[in-house]
């Protein structure tokens, strides 16, 4: 065991003291932590429950930039970078250099990510049924469960509190593109239920004016970019008293999707001389889950979460730009049937004086389920057991201690192999359980309501995943079903503070060390790569986040980010997709009550798109809305993004959409 792991064990030990909660100057128990918004639906460790800036997208900053992708919901947030899988038109983010297999997502909780390699396109998941959007950076709660290597996501549901609400909206996205979304909840005192369902399509999305017809792309509308998503959710709570509550909850989401061709310049991309030709007519999930909260006394509780997850894929390969034919060798029909079921316990406790100690665990059973049409299933199967425990010390009112232990084990059960020649399936080499060990411990100094400071470290962990161990990445690269867990520690020190009564602030440094990192190693037969624990890396970085209110009508505000990135292992292979610099700038006036106007703007610095050095120019984009309040339950509002119609890209040969835009009609009652 490290000195670090020793460390954190022994500040796990519950500090005896007669301090108070220095926020609400009561003393701390199970019934005083109580969060906003669907409390089942939030993971969070408890410092000050008043907070000067917030690491959460708010609906009402959702709706107020029209960001409806989850993904560019979060690149609002300093820190945070969207990101972009061009070959497979995914939209992801990043969070301080780590990608989404090292920042999972949950919806209220619950994990959401794809099986089979950690990733989920963010691009299907709206904003339209979501009251939040919570980050954590780092030092994120063990009480998420395991491969929270750099962060968590956490999608947080409405929940009502009126015995009527609800809201909605109709728009249109340019002249091709449509929205449409309904939420309606009711709160009955023991009963409350919430149901939504949303709709958004676009034929197709416009090239910005300095974009040249290319072969494969003759400009104007952007060849196979469509999309179409729909969503259905509906939950159902029971709280027969104060100190229970129980909901039920169901989400479907129905997607399809285009993917437009390489249309770039690097010699070196296979895909310039080998186009693909790829359509995604099926991308499904559907998620059933149960959470409870039950208050044992007045300093105990336990609450839980069970799920059972499916995930449905198809992708069809064709041969040439018509997507009507798959008769040559690249034609395919690839599909996924996966699911994944389990859950998670949490006990609170209070019962010694100014702690909060939690402990949970959690069990995950992820399967994955692969073929081409004509071949059969290949079967993989992964269980992982975690287990967690953080304490919350009020040392005095204005210093709290948070130190926090984890540990978790992966088994493989099931690796199937295919033989294309015999046609054959049999089992992967068996390996052994991959363990891990987690511990962090955070400071967080009140130095009065509105001026506190924070240091944290953490050590965390992530476990291969299945496509990591298992891929040969269409006979490019050798399995490897050894693969150990990939460590990093965290260190973050951060200040906040309100002065002069109108100007808010926060700034952090930030410094992450990789090691046993997984990354490809080419050669290791001729012409085959294989993934190996053979990295190690080091990120660091600072964010400034500001606001100011000038006036009642008038606020500014906006965010700074910087990172670097160093590969220590091999410095001649570069990290890709991430800006080492991003800027937001923002300024809202409200010249009359009803009527708002908001302008913002946004730059990204340069950005490899491969390893090699390939880069994707910076840009600068700017965007605005006017809205405007019709009546007491009607508002209008209308956009133009990418005002310029800047012709810039996330990836080197994927060019993004050039000035849009859009009109939304919406309704609320709450």
């Amino acid at each position: 065991m490290s000195k670090t792991t020793l460390f954190v064990l022994i500040m796990m030990i519950p500090f005896p003291g007669k301090a108070q909660n220095p926020v609400s100057n009561q003393k701390m128990t199970a019934d005083s932590i109580t969060p906003a918004f669907f409390q089942l639906g939030e993971v969070q460790i408890t410092t000050f429950r008043k907070s000067v800036i917030k690491d959460r997208v708010s609906q009402v900053a959702m709706e107020t930039y029209n960001k409806i992708e989850v993904g560019r919901a979060l690149h609002l947030l300093a820190g945070v970078n969207l990101t972009a899988s061009g070959p497979r038109n995914e939209s992801m983010v990043s969070i301080r250099g780590f990608d989404l297999r090292a920042v999972p997502v949950y919806m209220d909780g619950i994990p959401v990510y794809v099986p089979y390699d950690g990733y989920v396109d963010l691009a299907r998941f709206t904003t339209f049924d979501l009251s939040a959007i919570d980050v954590s950076r780092g030092f994120s709660s063990l009480l998420y469960g395991p491969n929270s290597l750099g962060g968590a996501i956490n999608l947080i549901s409405k929940k009502p509190s009126e015995k009527i609400e609800y809201s909605g909206a109709l728009g249109m996205i340019n002249t091709n593109g449509s929205r449409g979304d309904l939420n309606i909840g009711s709160n009955l005192g023991k009963y409350y239920f919430q149901a939504g369902y949303s709709y958004l399509h676009r034929d197709s999305y416009r090239m910005a004016s300095g974009f040249h017809a290319r072969p494969n792309e003759d400009a104007g509308e952007r060849d196979n970019s469509f999309r179409t998503d729909q969503m259905i959710s509906f939950k159902a709570g029971w709280t027969p008293n104060e100190r229970h509550e129980y909901v039920l909850g169901y989400r479907y989401q129905k997607g399809e999707k285009g993917t437009p061709v390489y249309v770039g310049d690097d010699q070196l991309n296979p895909l310039l001389a080998k186009p693909r030709f790829w359509q995604w007519p099926v991308w499904d999930k559907e998620t059933y889950y149960f959470l409870s909260d039950t208050k044992l006394s007045a300093t105990d509780y336990i609450r839980s979460r069970i799920y059972y997850d499916t995930f449905k894929n198809t992708l069809n390969s064709y041969d040439d730009a018509s997507y009507t034919t798959q008769t040559k060798p690249y034609a395919f029909q690839s599909l996924y049937d996966d699911y994944t079921y389990g859950g998670n316990v949490t006990f609170g406790t209070a019962v010694i004086p100014e702690n909060l100690l939690k402990f949970s665990v959690h069990y995950k059973s992820d399967i994955h389920r692969e073929h081409n049409s004509n071949e059969p299933v290949r079967n993989f199967k992964d269980n992982t057991v975690s287990f967690a425990m953080e304490n919350t010390y009020t040392v005095t009112r204005k210093l709290i201690l948070i130190p926090g232990i984890g540990y978790s084990i992966r088994k493989n059960d099931a690796a199937e192999d295919y033989n294309s020649t015999t046609q054959m399936v049999s089992d992967f080499e068996k390996t052994g359980a991959s363990t891990a060990w987690n511990g962090q411990l955070g400071a967080f100094y009140s130095f009065k309501e509105n001026q506190k400071a924070s240091f944290t470290i953490a050590h965390k962990t992530r476990f291969a995943t299945i496509k990591d161990r298992y891929s040969y990445r269409m006979g490019t690269a050798i399995p490897n079903p050894g693969l150990k867990p990939e460590k990093a520690v965290n260190y973050d020190l951060s200040y906040s503070g309100v002065f002069f009564k109108a100007l808010s602030m926060q700034l952090s440094v930030y410094y992450s060390h990789l090691t046993d990192a997984i990354l490809s190693v080419n050669n290791v037969t001729p012409g085959k790569s294989q993934m190996q624990n053979t990295g190690a890396a080091e990120f660091m970085g600072m964010e400034i986040t500001f606001k100011y209110d000038f006036r009642e009508k008038l606020s500014v505000g906006g965010n700074y980010s910087y990172i670097q990135r160093h590969n220590n292992t091999n410095p001649a292979v570069l990290f890709t997709d991430i800006p080492d610099t991003k800027v937001f700038l923002y300024t809202q006036y409200k010249p009359i009550k009803p009527i708002r106007l908001l302008a913002s703007t946004e730059f990204n610095a340069s950005r490899n798109s491969t390893s090699y050095g390939t880069k994707a120019a910076d840009f600068t984009l700017v965007n605005t809305t006017v809205s405007a309040r019709l009546w007491q339950y009607m508002s209008i509002e209308a956009g133009i993004n990418n005002v310029f119609d800047k012709n810039y890209r996330l990836v080197e040969g994927y060019p993004e959409e050039g000035r849009n835009f859009f009109v939304t009609l919406r309704i609320f009652k709450n």
